[in-house]
């Protein structure tokens, strides 16, 4: 009797392990939304131009409007990676190998994951650069106003720039 209980419980415990199903799945979700929220942002950005030159104006913004928006929707293009990879990465890890992509042909290292800590450090690569992208596009609505904010802005660029350069030199990379 024991040992019944002791099999249907292991296996209701490793069967539990299906909802993930529902993380891969909303994970999937969203960044298949990011990309289309990003790729319309794109879309916008361009009908800004044609119709700028179109119709003549030349507004004082205008270049900071056209890359903030790109850096805007490279940010949800790479939020929408973030998701992506997570949600290969919990599949691998918790359901099964995704058989297409062991294809030679359309092997990818990117979304291959062995353990919990490889998909944690590339979701963190990844996340890194959106914070990085996310900075860059603040700094393009910043205005300095003296020396000390000069001075603050220089700390933070050599500090984010130390950052990309340990996050690089960790990752193995020559």
């Amino acid at each position: 009797m024991k040992d019944m209980i002791e099999k249907v419980f292991e296996n209701i415990l490793w069967n539990s392990r299906f909802f993930v199903v529902l993380a891969v799945v909303f994970s999937m979700f969203g960044g298949i939304t990011l990309f289309v929220v990003a790729s319309v942002d794109v879309a916008g950005v361009v009908m800004h131009v044609v119709n700028t030159y179109i119709n003549g104006l030349h507004p004082e913004t205008f270049h900071q409007d056209i890359v903030g928006g790109i850096v805007g929707a490279v940010d949800l293009y790479l939020m929408a990676i973030v998701m992506l990879i997570f949600a290969f990465g919990l599949y691998e890890l918790f359901i099964s190998d995704i058989d297409p992509a062991k294809d030679e042909n359309k092997s990818s290292k990117v979304l291959e994951i062995h353990s919990l800590d490889e998909l944690k450090d590339k979701l963190a690569k990844v996340i890194v650069m959106v914070l990085v992208v996310s900075f860059f596009q603040s700094v393009l609505h910043t205005s300095y106003n003296g020396a000390l904010e000069m001075l603050y802005f220089s700390l933070s660029i050599l500090t984010l720039s130390l950052g990309l350069y340990f996050l690089h030199k960790g990752g193995g990379h020559s």
